[in-house]
């Protein structure tokens, strides 16, 4: 991917940064939620703890979490393939006091509360965000099969206010996605 400013100056890549993520629905209706991410090196660097070849990672870290269809986590594992230190896999355990937590709505600030600072990993921390938006898109795929959105507008009876509104821009209370997923006339008390 090409994102450089206009114009082009000489640049040399230093660093790249590569997340994936990727949802399983399970045959047992659970889910399956997994993150991946490797900081590479464009060039050979010296650390304190090891030396990492040019194209080699410095870090190499996975999350892997079960989840039911409401979003609970059932199961957390924290796996550290590649660390700057002998160290960093120390701390993978922890992870898994997020076994019961729900994402939604101050998910974020919960893992940070339980695994912030020196109770976590940075990196692993930074990736639960993409994993739980993954975990979200993932559900929500399952759920517009059985259920899709033009079904729900069938009709003229009220409809309750749709979860997603006013969560970003797009779906702003005033905005005209809002009116397409929660029309005027359709709205309680209109």
């Amino acid at each position: 991917m090409e994102t450089a400013p206009t114009p082009q100056h000489g640049r040399t890549l230093r660093h790249t940064r590569q997340i994936e993520c990727r949802g399983y629905l399970r045959d047992d209706g659970l889910y399956d939620i997994e993150a991946e991410m490797r900081d590479i090196s464009a060039d050979a660097t010296e650390m304190p703890f090891a030396r990492v070849a040019a194209g080699g990672a410095i870090h190499h870290m996975r999350l892997c979490m079960t989840i039911d269809t409401d979003l609970v986590i059932q199961d957390f594992e924290a796996r550290t393939e590649t660390g700057p230190t002998p160290f960093c896999t120390e701390i993978n355990a922890a992870y898994r006091q997020l076994r019961g937590l729900r994402i939604g709505g101050g998910f974020r600030q919960q893992a940070r509360a339980r695994l912030g600072g020196a109770n976590g990993c940075t990196h692993l921390t930074e990736l639960l965000g993409p994993l739980a938006t993954t975990a979200m898109q993932t559900v929500m795929s399952v759920q517009r099969d059985q259920s899709p959105w033009h079904a729900k507008l069938a009709g003229e009876a009220p409809l309750p206010r749709p979860w997603i509104l006013d969560t970003c821009h797009a779906y702003r209370i005033d905005g005209d996605g809002a009116k397409v997923i929660w029309p005027l006339h359709r709205r309680a008390g209109s």
